[in-house]
């Protein structure tokens, strides 16, 4: 038998006939506007040229971008790579570009297109590739 304290700890369940259960589940659904593609990379691109960026938040915004289900935008990467030149962190450059390569995953016509059109940035910034420093993962 479960005691009264342990009843009190778990409010949301109710307790008929010595079974327990518990609520049903309810969906709460937004109501909010639906962001669009150009307002998505607008704003991480906006994000990454705050002029008072630091290096925790490039790291934040990084690990938040890549953790969605995309590939994020060469201007998108542009502003970011931007960013790491800015801090003067050349090495999360490198894991920038390193998760694009890993993000593209089976479609290995993605990172290519991405270094095509990142090698100005990459050229201005002065910014090698992974595959240009050797780095070859097994």
């Amino acid at each position: 038998m479960i005691s009264a304290a342990v009843l009190r700890g778990f409010g949301t369940l109710t307790r008929t006939r010595a079974a327990f259960t518990a609520p049903l589940a309810v969906r709460c659904y937004s109501h909010a506007k639906v962001e669009t593609d150009e307002e998505f990379d607008s704003r991480w691109v906006t994000y990454f040229s705050k002029p008072d960026l630091d290096t925790w938040e490039l790291r934040k915004g990084m690990n938040t971008l890549i953790g969605y289900d995309l590939v994020p935008e060469p201007k998108i990467l542009d502003s970011a790579l931007r960013a790491c030149r800015r801090l003067n962190d050349l090495a999360s450059a490198i894991r920038i570009l390193e998760a694009v390569k890993d993000k593209s995953g089976p479609h290995k016509e993605i990172y290519p297109y991405v270094i095509q059109e990142l090698k100005p940035t990459l050229q201005e910034l002065g910014i090698s590739t992974p595959e240009e420093l050797g780095i070859h993962k097994a």
